[in-house]
């Protein structure tokens, strides 16, 4: 079986010869977080599909559940116009994978998500990908990505916070949606679908992202758990909840894009069942 992700290499390409002296307890620490042995083991059952398929074979490995409501509010599949679709980001795995499968199999895989381009290592979701990098040698070209992605004649399907949410004083809630959405939907045209996906990480995850947020700013740790956290999540039962599309005119002078932004968050909430 052909390894997609490999952690031995990783390490051998951040450090080079040093990499022989990392501690083989950590090695396998970090295979078992990653569950390295259990992606790989989807990745090579999958390999020959693509877009909408992987995702659902996805969700099948992952054996989740998946509740849809408020489907009658997808636009129709033959609708010439392109819509923004805009979620919560509770989980920073299943969700998106799942709101993806729907929205794939609605509109025939005509839709793109703005990822974080890491998620381009998997062969059965690149296709569907516009990466995003804002750091390192590709973010200069960050802003023609994003202007590229939003004139394309394909749907957009994005998480405006970029990171997944966070536990804040009890409350599980995403943190800052950022504007891009607003602006360029209102640049072209593109009227925007709330997305609620009701879920939910251990209470382990949001103390440690809590820490690294607070501590270790330049560093996302709580990033390296995503997979653990995707896996502890397996069997269970989701409930993703479209709203009425927003014109994109509503996007006025009334508010800034950041207060719009802010509107359209309080809105996806309110969608929760």
């Amino acid at each position: 079986m052909e390894k997609t992700i490999d952690i031995d290499k990783v390490l051998k390409g951040k450090m080079g010869s040093k990499a022989r002296w990392v501690p083989s307890p950590l090695v396998w620490w970090l295979k078992h977080i990653v569950h390295e042995d259990q992606i790989n083991q989807f990745l090579w059952s999958a390999r020959d599909l693509q877009g909408t398929p992987w995702l659902k074979a996805a969700i099948d490995f992952l054996n989740v559940k998946i509740v849809v409501k408020g489907l009658e509010n997808l636009p129709a599949k033959d609708d010439p116009k392109r819509y923004t679709f805009v979620s919560n980001h509770p989980l920073g795995g299943i969700d998106g994978i799942a709101i993806g499968s729907v929205i794939g199999e609605h509109y025939d895989d005509n839709f793109r998500y703005l990822v974080n381009d890491l998620l381009m290592n998997l062969p059965g979701l690149a296709p569907l990908c516009i990466p995003i990098n804002k750091t390192g040698k590709q973010s200069r070209n960050f802003p023609a990505m994003i202007e590229a992605g939003f004139k394309a004649d394909t749907h957009i399907l994005m998480f405006p916070a970029g990171l997944c949410s966070r536990k804040r004083n009890g409350v599980i809630c995403d943190l800052e949606w950022k504007k891009t959405f607003i602006t360029k939907s209102i640049e072209t045209h593109r009227d925007v679908i709330p997305i609620h996906f009701d879920g939910q990480n251990s209470n382990f995850f949001y103390r440690l992202s809590n820490i690294s947020d607070r501590y270790v700013k330049k560093v996302n740790i709580a990033m390296l758990f995503l997979a653990d956290e995707m896996f502890k999540n397996t069997g269970n039962t989701f409930t993703i909840t479209f709203g009425k599309p927003i014109a994109w005119e509503s996007f006025n002078n009334d508010k800034t894009p950041m207060e719009w932004a802010k509107t359209v968050k309080k809105q996806v909430y309110e969608l929760a069942p």
